[in-house]
């Protein structure tokens, strides 16, 4: 019953999305607004045991595997060398520079209020991450080309590499201050970022010599999920045995998975496992949107405060203008300049998982400063997601590359 209570609930999303495309909006907001609906905290078509059931949790694993391999396919080695520099400049100007913005505008509100400055810190750690999955569903259903896509595809793995590690940093190094308790950091980024890589490339190793074989495109499709099914059931175990806890970041399983098996083809190999999985990939972005919907509380709007919109406004700020000036330093073409950064804004995703390991973290010594940070985020990740889904569309409109559609030519030719 609860397989069949999903299958309803993205029936729901895609009818949803449908709705919204005629609208001229993103397919990805009927996603993100079904989600919330059949979630827990409205219908709960999608109810919170279901969610925490062990087989939902494996299923989203696995989809995001898949959301990954999007991300893979297009870090094409050759490609990379070409502008590695410049997006590596551009990555860390944004990601710091959202960070040293975020808590300086905190910290300068908290003095007068008294909260710790550590909780200034672990605010502006969260600030920095970006949820690739929003954005590459806007890329995938407009079929976005130019400087702004390609650079944002990249980056928006590295900035995740970015967040872990200076969030990790900062929780390691707030922990060890006001507790007996410490954690090794080399050990637990080798976890969090070397493990996911070593466990996808290799995966993605094997995956490719099977790919290198003649294979029509239902066995190009099925040689892909093996892979990916493989990569979960790996993640899952060491989920279980190693960290005790979902930890790792399966994107990034499927992002080092895909990458490799993408780098051992030939291009034109590439380009058919591309149009072969190109539906499995709007399915699975589909699905890690409504799960991700589902897990957002609507009600939480009614109460935001203004932490809240301070925090929106700030990483808003952040992003924009890190990208902006990171953009330039790298001396990369105007419009990745001017709209990079709006591209960046949604985060949900990534903003929960933080909120969840920053409050964990606060809650043995500080509970009254956990409450803080869960309220201001989880409000947050609501507003923002919705305003950054519609600027980040408008930003690949406003840099020329998302392609006319026919009915768009039509209505030109009609005015003209």
């Amino acid at each position: 019953m609860n397989l069949l209570r999903l299958v309803l609930a993205l029936i729901i999303a895609f009818g949803s999305g449908m709705l919204v495309r005629k609208l001229r909006l993103p397919a990805i907001l009927g996603w993100l607004i079904a989600g919330m609906i059949v979630g827990p905290f409205a219908v709960s078509i999608i109810s919170q045991p279901m969610m925490d059931a062990q087989w939902f949790q494996m299923l989203m694993s696995f989809f995001e595997i898949g959301v990954g391999c999007l991300l893979g396919t297009e870090l094409i080695l050759k490609n990379l060398k070409k502008f590695g520099k410049q997006i590596l400049v551009a990555t860390l100007f944004q990601s710091l520079g959202t960070f040293l913005f975020v808590t300086l505008v905190f910290g300068s509100v908290f003095y007068f209020m008294n909260i710790p400055f550590y909780v200034t810190v672990l605010i502006g750690g969260i600030a920095l991450a970006t949820a690739p999955a929003p954005t590459l569903s806007i890329i995938q259903e407009y079929d976005t080309k130019g400087p702004v896509s390609s650079t944002l595809i990249p980056m928006a793995v590295l900035d995740d590499v970015v967040a872990i590690i200076v969030f990790f940093s900062l929780t390691s190094i707030i922990t060890a201050m006001n507790t007996d308790q410490s954690t090794s950091l080399l050990f637990t980024l080798i976890m969090m970022i070397g493990l996911p890589l070593l466990v996808g490339s290799i995966v993605g190793y094997v995956t490719a010599v099977f790919l290198k074989k003649e294979l029509n495109s239902k066995g190009i499709l099925l040689t892909v999920l093996s892979g990916a099914f493989v990569n979960t059931v790996i993640g899952l175990a060491l989920n279980h045995f190693v960290f005790g806890t979902p930890m790792l970041n399966f994107m990034l399983i499927g992002m080092a998975y895909s990458t490799v098996f993408s780098n051992l083809v030939t291009p034109e190999r590439l380009e058919e496992i591309l149009v072969s999985i190109n539906g499995m990939i709007s399915f699975f972005l589909m699905s890690v949107i409504v799960s991700l919907g589902a897990e957002l509380d609507y009600r939480l709007i009614i109460g935001a405060g203004l932490f809240t919109f301070i925090y929106i406004a700030s990483r808003g700020i952040g992003k924009y203008f890190g990208a902006n000036l990171g953009a330039r330093m790298a001396q990369m073409p105007k419009t990745v300049q001017k709209y990079l950064g709006l591209t960046l804004l949604p985060h949900s995703g990534v903003s929960l998982v933080f909120t969840g390991i920053a409050a964990t973290t606060l809650a043995p010594f500080d509970p009254a400063s956990a409450l803080v940070i869960q309220g201001t985020i989880a409000a947050a990740a609501i507003i923002n997601e919705i305003i950054a889904v519609l600027l980040a569309k408008k930003a690949f409109e406003w840099a020329g590359e998302i392609p006319e559609t026919e009915y768009e030519l039509a209505e030109e030719i009609t005015d003209k």
